[in-house]
């Protein structure tokens, strides 16, 4: 594959130790960790969807809103991608239990927070959205796939585009299996490479396994507890500005990311 050019207009992230890109670039300059509120305030939400949406849509809606307040675009433009590895696992345990126990008394709410696109269709309501809006799954290479997934649609249909990776910690047994102990979403705001000086993200597809500089202790342990957390070498570039990593894209390749600048 060719190499793609993006730039990366806005930037959000959120989980219990951090509550935006600004908190994670101080964490990754040295600064201590300042607890946030236990959920996401899903402020993007009307009440009464606030009230019952479940962790895993308030945590994508709340870095999604954070990335396109940065970028200073209308949200009900934006193309979305939504990539995660596992969904709403509480949810998917309660379904299981349920159907398992007593069928008839399924929740057809809790049913409609269980499928894997959930997180899409409440933001592109909430944003009053009609731009084209997918979802994908890719399990630990989640994360890759989704910045992929965007990046083309980016600089296929020269339009910007909004990705949101995010998962949240799973219970009972199916939590027990994969392991995902903690909540951790970031999203990007993406659009093709035009401004001049602006500095420029490369992505180019390798045979290679993931690798990236060293990071705090901290963040190397959300990676270990929370695949969508396989995002923070690309955020460690971003909070410093510049240089370069390799994410997954599947077990075999690699998705080769490098800033330069725009001549």
């Amino acid at each position: 594959m060719s190499s793609l050019r993006v730039q990366v207009e806005g930037v959000g992230v959120w989980s219990p130790a951090v509550a935006d890109f600004a908190a994670l670039r101080g964490l990754l300059q040295g600064d201590a960790i300042a607890a946030t509120a236990a959920r996401p305030p899903g402020t993007a939400l009307s009440p009464n969807e606030r009230r019952r949406a479940p962790e895993s849509v308030l945590v994508a809606m709340e870095v999604a809103a954070q990335a396109v307040a940065m970028s200073g675009r209308a949200a009900d433009t934006l193309a979305c991608v939504f990539a995660s590895a596992y969904g709403d696992q509480a949810t998917t345990d309660y379904m299981c239990r349920v159907l398992a126990r007593a069928p008839a008394e399924l929740s057809p709410t809790r049913f409609h927070n269980s499928v894997h696109n959930a997180s899409a269709g409440y933001w592109t309501i909430a944003a009053n959205c009609r731009a084209p809006s997918s979802a994908v799954c890719a399990g630990h290479a989640s994360f890759g796939a989704g910045l992929l997934e965007a990046a083309v649609q980016a600089c296929a249909d020269d339009r910007a585009v909004l990705l949101v990776c995010s998962d949240t910690a799973g219970i009972g047994p199916l939590g027990e299996l994969i392991g995902c102990t903690r909540p951790f979403g970031s999203a990007l705001v993406l659009s093709p490479c035009r401004d001049i000086g602006a500095p420029a993200w490369m992505l180019a597809t390798v045979a290679q396994t993931p690798s990236h500089a060293p990071l705090p202790q901290t963040c190397t342990a959300w990676m270990h507890d929370n695949p969508s957390a396989a995002s923070l070498p690309l955020l460690a570039l971003l909070a410093r500005g510049g240089g370069e990593c390799v994410l997954a894209l599947s077990d075999r390749s690699g998705l080769r990311v490098e800033m330069e600048m725009v001549a």
